[in-house]
């Protein structure tokens, strides 16, 4: 997925005002302001009463659903290839999230400050912090483009990683 692709597509949601964030390797581009290599697909955080809205403005784009893992997260893909993850976030009040997990009562976290902003492109787009980044990178084995993408995120924000 190029990143034009990417702001088409947040264009698309913003549009039928929809919230959403970037996460994955297009979130860690997005916070290092370029692209640092391809990626295969979008990760988006969205909030989960938007998720009707999400999903019908994804529909008009040509995107259709092909893996459903909810309440977790669910996956949309288009005729070309292109894959979209999205994961349904409950905020709180206070502007901090939770994501259920295929663990039951063991949700994702996602503080009231996780939700910043990068550049894709020369545009302004709403992502997810290092530290959240970092957060989802933990408790698998990495492989080496984990391993890049935290040595880019330690390099360019100063934050230390597990790997």
């Amino acid at each position: 997925m190029t990143g034009d692709e990417v702001l088409e597509i947040l264009e698309a949601l913003r549009g039928s005002g929809s919230d959403v964030w970037i996460g994955g390797g297009w979130g860690i581009d997005a916070l290092l302001g370029r692209q640092t290599r391809p990626h295969r697909d979008l990760d988006l955080m969205h909030r989960q009463e938007q998720e009707p809205t999400v999903v019908a403005a994804l529909s008009q784009a040509g995107f259709v659903e092909s893996l459903d893992w909810r309440p977790a997260r669910f996956v949309v893909t288009d005729a070309t290839g292109r894959e979209i993850d999205l994961h349904p976030l409950v905020f709180a009040p206070d502007g901090s999230a939770t994501q259920a997990s295929l663990e039951p009562g063991r949700p994702f976290v996602y503080p009231a400050a996780c939700f910043v902003t990068g550049t894709i492109r020369h545009s302004t787009v709403p992502c997810l912090s290092a530290e959240q980044q970092v957060y989802f990178h933990q408790g698998y084995e990495p492989t080496d483009r984990d391993r890049q993408d935290m040595a880019r995120l330690r390099e360019a924000f100063g934050i230390s990683t597990h790997f």
